[in-house]
């Protein structure tokens, strides 16, 4: 009788994977060949791996118990179990576990079986490995390309997985994350479950895990290293007066390799568990943790972490640190999840604030997208205005008379000059018209909730014309927060208003001139229900709409600065339209 775990995993499988993926020095290994050789005690019996590991409560929880939870939406639930269950580093629990916690992300259909081999057949022509080396994406950052220990088949294996990834998904341009992660993956599952399981992480748009350009990389470190000037306040004002100046922020720069690059593989493991159903925010409160427990140490009398030898080797302090951390995986996670008030809510506000302070700095500076994509007149290109011109054919804006029609056409092109760089890049396609799907925010929803972003424009039934970009979801009215509370507002900062008619004016959010004095009220994007739509607040309502789209009001509001969009504040609704954008064929 073939020994397994309570999982249904034969271990003799899982060390056969092993032997192929994992070089034979590394502890994970030697421990799987440990417990094979335990099997071989307990042939007739079934026995719990989890009584073979010392020192360990005996009352872990099984996959089907985390599966269980996951499958009724009890997301709470499983993050908590998640984060207490210390399974053990070679637990074959992480088999099943982690391609359940990745594929519940997944967004758009299931692949179906052979999905991967075909792609690889596709990119490589043959599903055997090269000889040769495989040349990876070049978002991939060679200088990060983390094994874990893997065999040279096992790090061909990777190899192959990122460069798929990337044929696949061709808007990644910058993640040096990615190769890393994958490699981790691997000590667990197949090449082809990797795969699936990487697609899910890349994929979600409402919670990030992987970044995949430049701008996102940079944000991530620099919401780390606000998040810890307020709750690790001790620990950053300590390497500030070790490193006064410009290091200090560059010390930040490389925060995901103490946690990637430096903790010990057991310690790396155990914030995978966690990292694989939370997403990026559990890198940083482990980053976080990281922080305090340097300083902790490294003040403490006798600590081999004095302040001269800190400051002669700033910039390898820390990841030497996690090499040597002195203390367990659960101790860790422990200190990274107690730190107070240090809500997923608050990080993806300030991971807003900084994306949006980043691209209106790259805005303002002129980039060469910026050159590529509109004219010196800040026109559409020609082909923004073919896009332009498929668009006015049905926007309710148009008129008969020819310069009426000049002067739609003159609104539309300014419109499209205010739209961020890549969206203009995009096909409008018209969602949803009161004209043809009737006024019901029902219907509304329907066709639009899913869509990101898109572009609302309102016609009163004083022919007054204005509107708003929506960057986020409509659907993010029903998200949870992590006390299972439905969130009021949503959105991000590069949301905006406009008014086309009789004015043409756009109304930035606050945010961008700076983060100075910024309150609540200055992020009050997007909110809806089923009664109303919202967008801006703030001592008033930028655009308010009822239930049966028919009447709506516009104030001054707080999160864009604006006047009222309309000089009577109240309108009546006579056509809504929304836009959604979608690549051109």
């Amino acid at each position: 009788m073939v020994a397994k775990t309570p999982e249904g995993i034969s271990l003799e499988n899982l060390s056969k994977r092993a032997s192929v993926y994992i070089d034979p020095d590394c502890d994970l290994y030697l421990e799987l060949q440990y417990l094979q050789s335990r099997t071989e005690l307990n042939k007739c019996t079934c026995f719990d791996l989890r009584l073979l590991a010392p020192g360990k409560k005996p009352n872990l929880k099984t996959f089907q118990d985390v599966q269980s939870l996951i499958q009724q939406g009890k997301k709470r639930e499983a993050k908590l179990v998640l984060r207490e269950n210390s399974w053990p580093t070679n637990s074959p629990i992480r088999s099943q576990l982690w391609p359940a916690l990745c594929t519940q992300h997944h967004v758009g259909k299931t692949m179906l079986d052979g999905f991967y081999w075909d792609m690889v057949n596709q990119v490589f022509g043959t599903t055997e490995l090269p000889e040769k080396p495989i040349m990876l994406p070049p978002f991939v950052d060679s200088t990060h390309c983390l094994p874990y220990h893997l065999t040279r088949k096992g790090r061909a294996v990777a190899d192959r997985v990122v460069s798929v990834l990337g044929y696949a998904c061709p808007d990644i341009t910058y993640s040096p994350t990615l190769y890393p992660i994958t490699a981790i993956l691997l000590h667990f599952m197949s090449e082809e479950e990797c795969y699936h399981c990487m697609a899910s992480l890349v994929a979600p748009k409402d919670k990030v895990f992987i970044t995949q350009t430049k701008l996102l990389y940079e944000v991530t470190w620099k919401t780390v290293m606000q998040i810890a000037k307020k709750h690790a306040k001790s620990a950053v004002l300590y390497l500030s007066r070790l490193c006064p100046g410009q290091k200090a922020e560059r010390i930040f720069m490389d925060w995901c390799w103490w946690v990637l690059g430096g903790l010990p593989f057991p310690h790396l493991v155990r914030v995978m568990d966690c990292f694989f159903h939370e997403g990026i925010k559990v890198f940083y409160r482990v980053a976080l943790a990281i922080l305090i427990l340097f300083h902790k140490h490294s003040t403490a009398t006798n600590s081999e972490w004095d302040a001269d030898t800190i400051k002669n080797d700033i910039d390898n302090a820390l990841p030497k640190f996690c090499k040597h951390i002195p203390v367990s995986p659960t101790k860790l996670l422990r200190t990274a999840f107690s730190i107070r008030a240090l809500s997923s809510t608050y990080i993806s506000r300030i991971f807003l604030k900084t994306e949006m302070v980043l691209k209106s700095k790259s805005v303002l500076s002129g980039s060469k997208q910026m050159v590529r994509s509109r004219s010196s007149d800040n026109l559409p290109t020609s082909q923004s205005q073919v896009n332009v011109q498929m668009m006015s054919h049905t926007l309710t804006i148009r008129e008969k008379l020819k310069e009426d029609r000049d002067s739609c056409r003159a609104m539309l092109f300014t419109l499209w000059s205010w739209l961020p760089v890549r969206i203009t890049m995009y096909q409008p396609v018209l969602l949803y018209t009161t004209e043809e799907h009737g006024c019901s925010l029902t219907t509304f929803y329907v066709r639009v909730e899913q869509h990101e972003p898109t572009l609302l424009m309102i016609k009163t039934c004083n022919n007054e014309v204005f509107g708003a970009y929506c960057s986020s979801r409509w659907f993010e009215r029903n998200l949870k927060d992590d006390r299972g509370q439905r969130q009021a507002y949503f959105g991000t900062g590069e949301t905006f208003l406009f008014s086309l008619y009789p004015e043409r004016a756009k109304y930035p959010w606050v945010g961008i001139e700076g983060d100075k004095g910024l309150g609540h009220a200055s992020e009050l994007f997007m909110a809806a229900d089923s009664k109303m739509i919202t967008i801006g607040g703030g001592q008033g309502q930028a655009i308010w709409m009822d239930e049966n789209i028919r009447f709506g009001k516009t104030d001054r509001c707080q999160t864009f600065n604006n006047p009222p969009l309309c000089v009577s504040g109240d309108f009546e609704i006579r056509v809504l339209e929304v836009y959604g954008f979608v690549e051109c064929e």
